[in-house]
């Protein structure tokens, strides 16, 4: 292993689930866990003090739950949050995407696909249990339908929101809301890696996004670019 070892801030309100993932975690050479809390107030608290490049956490907790705690924790910009929960609310797992999480893993997760996630999610990537995934696309799906059947504006008209965003940012912004990655996105608008960066950073700060999944969500919602497969 090479560089500073991935740091990591374990939340969960059952000690056992937290003496577990510690194991799994500690096992990987380039993670490193440096921090617990049992609820999301500890939480909000500890990735203030300790920075970690990445917060596992709970979404049901007792006092903040994790989506308030998510909330606070991405806007202080005190860590990347990767969500780990079951998967029967799905109402709690969209809230945590908008809240800014950067991924969402069932706890039934292997210990080799928690680790890589992590690792995606430092380095500024989404990871989605596919499961989740097909709810979110699903959910989109859903949408576009129904602003179809009730005629709705077309994406990118002076309706709604534009957000500042130029022409070529609302391509870029089309394809993240697809869930393309930056070398899929180079590719499709015949760019450059560099530009493809420049572009979904200017992206995210104008919709006011910290995730790529954030701003896939507020794009749908907002109407802010075609259906899928309408492109």
């Amino acid at each position: 292993m090479t560089g500073d070892p991935i740091t990591v801030l374990l939340v969960d309100d059952h000690a056992a689930i937290r003496a577990g993932l510690r194991f799994i975690l500690e096992a990987t050479p380039d993670l490193r866990v440096v921090g617990e809390a049992s609820d999301g107030a500890g939480a909000i608290t500890n990735a203030a003090a300790l920075r970690p490049d990445v917060v596992l956490m709970d979404l049901r907790m007792p006092g903040i739950d994790g989506i308030e705690a998510t909330r606070r924790i991405v806007s202080a910009g005190a860590g990347r949050v990767l969500v780990l929960t079951t998967f029967d609310v799905d109402d709690y797992v969209f809230e945590a995407l908008r809240a800014g999480a950067a991924g969402v893993l069932l706890k039934t997760v292997e210990p080799a696909a928690l680790g890589g996630a992590g690792r995606r999610v430092a380095a500024g990537d989404a990871a989605l249990a596919p499961e989740v995934t097909r709810k979110v696309l699903d959910a989109f799906v859903s949408l576009d339908a129904d602003r179809d059947d009730r005629g709705a504006s077309t994406p990118g008209s002076s309706d709604g929101p534009g957000y500042g965003l130029t022409d070529r940012e609302l391509d870029v912004l089309g394809l993240i809301a697809e869930g393309c990655s930056n070398r899929t996105i180079a590719a499709e608008l015949h760019i450059s890696g560099g530009t493809t960066k420049t572009h979904v950073s200017r992206v995210l700060a104008k919709l006011g996004c910290t995730t790529r999944t954030q701003a896939a969500i507020l794009a749908r919602e907002e109407q802010l670019v075609p259906g899928r497969g309408r492109r």
